[in-house]
């Protein structure tokens, strides 16, 4: 069952410090039109400082949800987006003068109450809706979240958090059945906890400079520490909300069970992509604009053929702005005949060369009805983070930054599993086709 899109009507304000970072910072909520999705603005880093709160924005971040494009990050997002996803609201614009979102007391509560403040307004146009028809899983250890198929009409939510028989919690399980209703009264207010064993770290690394026991909840042997608990069960379903946060960048409303033990931030990440991934397996849109490619659609695209094209599969592009794609990793590669006998490595130039194909089909896509073609202009900043082996999986990732008059500029990354292989920003210039000689 689909429903219509919605916004707020008002300008909404707010002003905090961050959580880990205590750094001040104001920050503006406005209306945004049908389709644009959560767009987040650094006002303090000039107009194009913009970012998407999509998956493939994600940054590797220590205990929390992080947004970057480029240079441009937003730290500390998933209480905001958990407010959004809980109280359905698809398409925002949200300016902030530092990097970090105001923490609050570390729940969505004021968030919540913003919102409601501005008004929530439905618009012309319908929201996409992600069902599950067989079960997803991703697990790392004895963390799991699994998607289960359930009623097409609602999203259940089950966390499991248990720290073993000597943990300083007892055992917590929380069912949620998600609606707006159910966010405000059983989620929104349950706040982040760390325990009082993880403090010294934390400060160690710089976190959380202003924060007292009183700011956070901290909990020792005997519970929270000069703090109460809010609900018994209170860790749980702050867990819950992290999760309903994180599904948030999906870009569609899920239609399904979650049951989740022990996950945090990471792990939702990769269940994100692994549904994202089912669906374009199943040639289902996850989101508006989105659309997979297989081997013979790119080879219409590009002008690559063996053994120099490295990209086997394209899992999404978006909008013509953003792409997902998949390289397999074969001993059959011609290259490891030299590269090293005994000690097969893929040359980093290649994977390189793989990000940028992927780039090219992005733009080629974007400009195909403008008579003009991309040609490889540049390389900046790029890093080569992982070696790469047969039987590797390359995910690639490419995000048009800017693509006018005759430039484009494109960030890129490749993952085998979730570490990060590769990155680079690649220009190219914009040429007519009849020119590309």
């Amino acid at each position: 069952m689909t429903r219509r899109q919605r916004t707020i009507a008002l300008q909404a304000e707010l002003e905090g410090k961050g959580l880990f970072t205590g750094q001040s910072v104001h920050l503006t909520l406005k209306p945004a039109p049908p389709d644009t999705g959560l767009i987040f603005r650094r006002v303090d880093l000039g107009e194009e400082a913009e970012i998407p709160a999509t998956i493939e924005a994600v940054a590797k971040r220590f205990q929390r949800t992080t947004l970057a494009r480029g240079e441009v990050c937003v730290e500390t997002a998933e209480h905001l987006l958990a407010a959004l996803a809980g109280l359905s609201i698809d398409n925002l614009y949200v300016e902030l003068d530092a990097p970090e979102l105001p923490g609050g007391d570390g729940s969505s509560a004021d968030y919540v109450r913003l919102i409601r403040q501005a008004e929530i307004v439905e618009q012309d146009a319908d929201r996409p809706v992600m069902q599950i028809v067989e079960p997803v899983t991703v697990q790392d250890g004895s963390s799991v979240v699994t998607a289960l198929p359930g009623p097409e009409d609602e999203l259940s939510l089950t966390y499991h958090l248990d720290y073993g028989q000597d943990g300083v919690i007892p055992p917590q399980i929380v069912n949620v059945k998600l609606t707006p209703e159910s966010f405000a009264e059983d989620l929104a207010t349950t706040r982040t906890f760390i325990l009082e064993s993880e403090v010294e770290d934390l400060r160690q690394r710089g976190y959380g400079p202003h924060a007292s026991y009183e700011d956070l909840l901290v909990i020792g042997g005997d519970g929270p520490i000069n703090n109460t608990y809010r609900f018994p069960d209170e860790p749980a379903r702050h867990k819950i909300l992290d999760l309903v946060g994180d599904l948030f960048l999906l870009n569609a409303d899920l239609r399904c069970r979650v049951v989740a033990m022990g996950s945090g931030h990471a792990l939702n990440h990769r269940f994100v992509r692994r549904l994202l991934e089912q669906a374009a397996h199943r040639g289902e849109s996850a989101a508006a604009g989105r659309q997979a490619m297989d081997i013979n659609q790119i080879m219409e695209v590009l002008p690559h053929r063996y053994p120099f094209l490295l990209v086997d599969r394209i899992l999404s592009v978006e909008d013509n702005i953003r792409a997902v794609g998949i390289k397999n990793v074969s001993i059959n590669e011609h290259f490891f005949q030299g590269h090293y006998p005994g000690t097969p490595i893929m040359p980093g130039v290649l994977i390189v060369e793989a990000m940028a194909q992927l780039s090219g089909v992005v733009l080629l896509k974007k400009l195909e009805h403008t008579g003009q073609v991309a040609v490889l202009l540049s390389m900046d900043k790029v890093k080569l983070r992982k070696t790469v082996h047969p039987g590797d999986q390359l995910r690639l990732e490419a995000e048009v930054i800017r693509a006018k008059d005759r430039r484009a500029q494109v960030n890129t990354r490749a993952w085998v599993a979730e570490e990060l292989a590769a990155e680079a920003k690649i220009r190219f210039m914009l040429v007519p086709a009849d020119q590309e000689s």
